[in-house]
């Protein structure tokens, strides 16, 4: 297919996927601000097929889990996995084991059948639980961790931050990532994202921090950073 006719096909289900799904979504549920953060009931179930098919999340998970370079006997963690998305590259890229967390019951569901063979195989461990409440049986160490568009629902995000980073190995390496969503974002939302996001992690104790930016409309950016070795 000609490039010039893909970028078409793939704006057009960008635009149907998300406009079709936000109406069906506040059909079902007047509250579609609160859906995407909190995934629940019919309308949640919406949520997740328009988080899991819209063209610009699936390349927006595809592109940070490649900038965390993962190997295979990586240990990887990933809090808000949503509807799997992220998850499942994980596992096609060779990680050697992946956990995930997500408050949503439903993202739960989702992800859960999304990538029920790894599951089954013993390669990827999914819980429900919030950001703040982390299980016991996450306390690590991991080689990677990495948050999508999840870091502004964290209640304290620095004191998650700072928990996470004790929760890495010596190495460990971080990838926050955030595509504003807001009405009217910019190339200069991103940025502004990307500065308080990088604030947050150096205040948390991370160093080595850099920002990678995938162009779309509005561009993704992605501040990644470690621990000392």
């Amino acid at each position: 297919m000609p490039r010039a006719v893909r970028r078409a096909v793939t704006a057009a289900a960008e635009y149907g996927i998300g406009r079709a799904g936000l109406a069906v979504v506040r059909a079902l549920d007047r509250d579609a601000i609160g859906q995407g953060h909190h995934p629940r009931g019919a309308a949640g179930s919406v949520t997740g097929w328009v988080f899991a098919h819209r063209p610009s999340n699936r390349q927006r998970n595809r592109w940070v889990v490649s900038l965390l370079d993962v190997q295979p006997a990586d240990r990887v963690l990933e809090i808000g996995f949503g509807p799997g998305v992220a998850v499942a590259q994980l596992v096609r890229v060779g990680a050697g084991h992946v956990y995930g967390i997500d408050h949503s019951e439903v993202m739960l569901r989702q992800a859960s059948r999304r990538n029920a063979t790894a599951i089954r195989a013993g390669r990827v461990t999914l819980i429900n639980a919030a950001a703040d409440q982390l299980p016991p049986a996450l306390s690590g160490p991991f080689d990677a961790i990495l948050a999508v568009n999840s870091l502004g629902f964290w209640p304290g995000p620095a004191e998650r931050l700072a928990d996470l980073r004790r929760r890495l190995a010596p190495g460990g390496r971080i990838a926050i990532a955030s595509q504003p969503r807001c009405p009217g974002a910019t190339a200069g939302t991103s940025r502004r994202a990307a500065d308080e996001i990088g604030n947050l992690l150096r205040s948390a104790g991370f160093t080595q921090l850099r920002t990678e930016t995938l162009p779309l409309s509005p561009p993704v950016i992605c501040v990644l950073a470690a621990v000392a070795s």
